[in-house]
């Protein structure tokens, strides 16, 4: 009885170890993509951010710095955030959906152009565009740091199954069919004993 339920579990886990491990695999090829692609954005998003704050740079060293903390203290547009679930292999995953004005973007900037100047104009211009692209790599992000933890579990629970677990079973499994054909040697010894005791007599 106890050889029979060994072997279940046994077929149990290493059907439970190929269906981890397949799900590992298309995990990892999943989250390659994603940090492709988050690798792509936050290059392009950077490169944007520094075209940015270079403009504001040069603005700042001509304009009054009270001037450039007024116009900063006033929010341009609001942006709003709906965060819902999806799953990617059993693993909850952000999909965040922002809701901005995009017409602000076109729209003229709201200061006087009396204290402005040409570069601050344009470091506003480019972050406004930024935006979008950073909240899109929020999400990314996000997603590439919950699937790497999954991955990380999900691996621990497949090498638990391949070198304890498993083997554990194989070797207790082994150790019963080798004590049971002991036992059946014994049992068959024991009767040409009996059936010789019996011939002599």
């Amino acid at each position: 009885m106890e050889l029979t339920r060994l072997k279940k579990q046994r077929t149990t886990a290493t059907r439970g170890h190929k269906l981890l491990k397949d799900k590992q695999d298309e995990l990892m090829r999943r989250f390659i993509l994603m940090v492709r692609k988050n690798n792509d954005l936050r290059q392009e998003v950077e490169a944007e951010l520094s075209q940015a704050l270079a403009s504001f740079v040069l603005a700042n060293a001509a304009l009054n710095e009270n001037f450039i903390e007024e116009l900063m203290a006033v929010p341009a547009q609001n942006v709003t955030l709906d965060v819902y679930e999806k799953n990617i292999m059993s693993v909850p995953v952000p999909v965040m959906n922002f809701h901005y004005d995009e017409a602000l973007g076109e729209a003229p900037l709201d200061y006087g152009y009396l204290n402005s100047n040409v570069e601050l104009d344009l470091a506003m211009e480019k972050i406004s565009k930024i935006l979008p692209k950073l909240l899109e790599l929020t999400e990314i992000e996000k997603t590439c740091q919950l699937m790497a933890a999954e991955i990380e579990k999900t691996r621990r629970r497949v090498n638990a199954l391949e070198y304890m677990t498993i083997p554990q079973l194989e070797e207790t499994i082994y150790y019963i069919q080798m004590k049971l054909e002991e036992n059946e040697r014994a049992d068959i010894t024991r009767l040409i004993k009996v059936k010789d005791m019996g011939v002599t007599s």
